[in-house]
């Protein structure tokens, strides 16, 4: 639970599909299996260090009272060790089986995440901008695995991962706006709350999301099969965004929320099979 394993694992797909992207000819398991660890390391170090920092508006929270630092099953020392073993052996891993890139990205990645995005959610609802920029890096991660480069495809698959975080994020503010409230966090974007001003930014969001996820196609990095996947499924969540603008009900935002976790492994598994 201090790690956040399901959260992880969903971490780890995106990389794996940024390596797979990046990867020309054969690639081994061995690989894949270095990148897995070095992922699932950095992000559960990530999410350690968050849980430390936030264990008193844990308490506060119904969704939260269970972690094991609210709950006390394990003090905050324990929980400091295991942030740094599994934070310096993941970016390790990636440094030595990769590349220093790769390396370098996954630290500024758990440093960004867990020292500028996770006090900022008292501040102001600009966290869930910053927030996205550690959350898009896992594609661009194990794309560079492969590559040993930053380029415009890697560049890509980190706009499309961060766009997508906002409607996703704000889908979930939305339905536990007064859980987060009673903890003094504000994530949506309007200062007033669940109001309109609020559900036309994920219209806005996912109607920029379709658009740049089918870049991949006009620079011909995927077939027009591929982009018939990518633009439906776009297309379906950019209906569930107005939808959810239409009606500013609980119902419609959980709707979005789910289909913003179908979307991302939908399209970036499109991407894959596109290029292959």
């Amino acid at each position: 639970m201090l790690a956040k394993l399901r959260l992880s694992f969903l971490v780890v797909f995106s990389a794996v599909i940024g390596y797979l992207f990046g990867i020309t000819g054969f690639y081994n398991f061995s690989s894949l299996f270095w990148l897995a660890l070095g992922g699932i390391l950095v992000t559960g170090a990530s999410n350690t260090i968050n849980q430390i920092i936030e264990r008193d508006i844990d308490r506060l929270m119904n969704r939260t009272l269970n972690r094991p630092l609210p709950a006390e099953r394990m003090n905050v020392l324990e929980a400091v060790v295991a942030a740094g073993v599994m934070g310096v052996s993941g970016i390790l891993v990636l440094t030595y089986f990769f590349n220093p890139t790769a390396g370098v990205l996954a630290a500024v990645s758990l440093l960004s995440y867990a020292f500028i995005y996770t006090p900022l959610k008292r501040v102001s609802s600009i966290a869930v901008f910053v927030g996205a920029i550690p959350g898009a890096l896992p594609p661009m991660i194990g794309y560079v695995c492969a590559a040993g480069r930053i380029d415009f495809v890697a560049i890509v698959l980190f706009s499309t991962q961060f766009i997508w975080q906002f409607p996703h994020f704000w889908s979930i503010a939305w339905i536990q706006y007064e859980d987060y409230k009673k903890a003094g966090i504000m994530l949506l974007p309007s200062s007033s709350g669940k109001t309109r001003m609020s559900a036309i930014q994920n219209v806005i969001y996912c109607s920029v999301l379709l658009v740049v996820s089918m870049i991949p196609y006009f620079f011909n990095m995927v077939g027009p099969a591929a982009n018939v996947v990518i633009a439906a499924v776009g297309t379906m969540f950019l209906w569930m965004a107005w939808n959810h603008y239409r009606k500013c009900d609980d119902a419609s935002a959980r709707m979005l929320m789910f289909g913003s976790f179908i979307y991302l492994p939908v399209m970036q598994l499109a991407l894959v099979f596109g290029k292959i």
